[in-house]
C-alpha cells in the first residue's frame, strides 16, 4: 500500500473541507431594504455603534426611493429583510407566504411628530385650514396602495368625510409630492416632520395637522422573507436583538420628556446625531435641527403593535387593493421581536 499516497489524500481531502467549512467566528450577512431618511434612524445607530458585528451579522444596507419596491425586492431575492411602510404592494406578496412581518419600526403616535399634513399657501389661503377640510381637495400621493393612501383614507374615516370626495393625485415619490404642493399644484399632502416643518418656516406651505395626533398607527414595520426565516432563524434572532440596541440607544437620545413633557435634549443626543448624518442630511449644515425636528416615535423594544397590523391588511382589503383574505395572523411572526395588542 502506498502509504505517502494516502497521506497526500487525506490531507488534501481535510483541505477540502476546511475551505467549505464555516469559519469560526465568521459573521451571518443579512442585506436590510430600507429608505433613506430619518425614520431608519435605529439601524443607523445599531450599525455604527457595532451591536450588528457584534452579534456576529454583517449587515448591509440597500436603499430605496420608496416603500412598495422594498417588498418586491425582498421577493426577488435582492433583499433578506426590510423595514418600511406596510403598503398594499406588501401584504399582496405577504398573503402568498412569502413575506412575514417580525417586528416594529416607527408609530405614529399622539404627541409625536412624525407625519404632518401640509398644504399649499393657496389652498390654505382659501380656507384648508384644518384636516376636517380636507374633502373636495386634490391630495398627493405616491401611489395607490402606499402609506400615505391609506394615512389620507383613515383621515377622512376619523374626521367623518367621504375619502372619494378627495382627488388622489400619484407622483411617484416623496420629493414630487412636496414640489406638488409648494408650487400649489396640489391642495396638500402627507410630508414626515423634519421635510414639512422647513416648508412651513419658510412661508412656502403651512401645516394644519399631525397624522399620529388623529391616526395613530403602526407606519413602518420590519419584515424578513420565508426564506430568511427558515434558514436563518438564529441569525435573525440575533439581528433583532442588535436592533432593540439600536432602539434603546435611540429612545435614550430622543424619547425622554422632562417634567413638562418637554424632550430632553442633551449629551446623549449629541452624541447619536454624527452617527445618523452619515445616513442622511449628509454634509447639511442644519442637519441637526432637522433631525431634532423629525424625530419620531419608537416603542421600546422594537415592539410590534399587531392589532394594527391587521387593522391595515383589512383596510386593505376593504378598499380591493388586495385581493386575498387570509388570517391577518398568518401574516406576522412574532418569535424574534416582542408584540403588543
Amino acid at each position: 500500500m502506498d502509504t505517502d499516497r494516502l497521506g497526500r489524500r487525506a490531507m488534501l481531502g481535510l483541505v477540502a473541507a476546511a475551505a467549505f467549512a464555516p469559519r469560526a467566528g465568521a459573521a451571518d450577512r443579512l442585506r436590510l431594504g430600507l429608505l433613506q431618511t430619518l425614520s431608519p434612524a435605529p439601524f443607523y445607530i445599531a450599525q455604527e455603534r457595532g451591536y450588528f458585528r457584534d452579534a456576529g451579522v454583517d449587515l448591509s444596507f440597500v436603499f430605496f426611493q420608496a416603500a412598495q419596491p422594498i417588498a418586491a425586492a425582498a421577493v426577488a431575492g435582492d433583499i433578506d429583510v426590510g423595514v418600511t411602510a406596510l403598503t398594499g404592494g406588501f401584504f399582496n406578496l405577504a398573503v402568498t407566504g412569502l413575506l412575514k412581518v417580525i417586528g416594529g419600526g416607527l408609530d405614529e403616535q399622539r404627541g409625536y411628530p412624525g407625519s404632518a399634513i401640509l398644504v399649499s399657501n393657496q389652498a390654505f389661503e382659501a380656507g384648508l385650514t384644518s384636516a376636517d377640510r380636507l374633502a373636495g381637495h386634490s391630495f398627493a400621493i405616491t401611489q395607490y396602495g402606499s402609506s400615505f393612501h391609506y394615512m389620507i383614507g383613515r383621515i377622512a374615516e376619523v374626521k367623518g368625510f367621504d375619502a372619494k370626495s378627495v382627488t388622489l393625485r400619484p407622483v411617484q415619490d416623496v420629493a414630487n409630492m412636496l414640489a406638488v404642493v409648494q408650487t400649489g399644484q396640489v391642495d396638500a399632502t402627507i410630508a414626515i416632520a423634519s421635510m414639512a416643518r422647513p416648508l412651513a418656516a419658510k412661508g412656502q406651505a403651512h401645516i394644519i395637522g399631525w397624522v399620529g395626533d388623529i391616526v395613530p398607527y403602526q407606519i413602518t414595520a420590519l419584515f424578513a422573507t420565508k426564506r430568511t426565516i427558515a434558514r436563518q432563524t438564529d441569525t435573525l434572532r440575533r439581528f433583532a436583538g442588535a436592533y432593540q440596541k439600536g432602539v434603546a440607544d435611540y429612545r435614550d437620545a430622543f424619547l425622554r420628556l422632562d417634567a413638562q413633557g418637554r424632550p430632553i435634549i442633551d449629551a446623549k443626543t449629541d452624541a447619536v446625531i454624527p452617527l445618523i448624518t452619515k445616513y442622511v442630511f449628509v454634509g447639511d449644515p442644519a442637519a441637526r435641527a432637522k433631525i431634532l425636528d423629525g424625530v419620531g416615535y419608537y416603542a421600546a423594544g422594537g415592539t410590534l403593535d399587531v392589532g394594527d397590523v391587521e387593522a391595515q391588511y383589512k383596510w386593505f382589503v376593504a378598499q380591493g387593493l388586495v385581493k386575498a383574505h387570509v388570517d391577518p395572523a398568518s401574516l406576522i411572526d412574532a418569535r424574534f421581536l416582542p408584540t403588543r395588542e
